[in-house]
């Protein structure tokens, strides 16, 4: 995967990818884009300590505690110096998903990875993993398979900010009921099962 381009283009290319670490994987099915020149990101005032790896080199987790609970996974994207990351969301399991239900100790396997937060947590990915490399790991993001179903994009504003709430920088697949609520208003009109 080239991440050093546009984070909005690296975003959707990571819709239907599959993200792995220790010993459980999923098919990425909901990403967000974040970038220096808005205010909901972090790289809006600047490079700061904590922020170091958003502003490194692509290719790189950007992991961060929210609400002082989650671990969230970011990809950083663009050109070294630039502040820019895609989130990633919602991931649909598909590998080492007793090993997730270990984790999450959730009554559905669908609120198993339907979150940021959900997703770090089944597969394992804490702060101490922030700058690891997504290629060679241990957190690994593989390209999309392409001998498996393509993902069906729905774009949207994203969800959980308030700040630049108005910009359609949310990547998901329609296909799966993985994705985090509130689904897409185009998700929200047809029924889709989850797989």
């Amino acid at each position: 995967m080239n991440y050093a381009r546009s984070v909005h283009e690296v975003a959707r290319d990571l819709v239907g990818a599959t993200l792995r670490h220790d010993g459980a994987a999923g098919r990425i099915v909901e990403v967000e884009s974040y970038h220096e020149e808005e205010p909901a990101s972090h790289a809006f005032i600047g490079p700061r300590p904590r922020t170091e790896v958003l502003f490194g080199p692509p290719g790189f987790a950007y992991v961060y505690r929210s609400y002082g609970i989650h671990a969230l996974l970011n990809a950083v994207a663009e050109e070294d110096g630039v502040g820019a990351a895609v989130l990633i969301r919602a991931i649909e399991p598909l590998e080492g998903i007793e090993l997730m239900r270990e984790r999450r100790r959730v009554a559905s396997d669908l609120e198993l990875t339907n979150g940021p937060g959900k997703l770090t947590e089944a597969l394992g990915i804490g702060l101490e993993l922030n700058g690891a490399d997504l290629g060679l790991g241990p957190i690994r993001i593989e390209p999309r398979d392409p001998f498996t179903r393509a993902p069906e994009i729905i774009i949207s504003e994203r969800i959980g900010i308030t700040k630049a709430v108005d910009l359609p920088w949310r990547f998901c697949d329609a296909t799966s009921r993985y994705v985090s609520r509130p689904w897409p208003e185009l998700m929200r009109r047809r029924p889709v099962a989850a797989r």
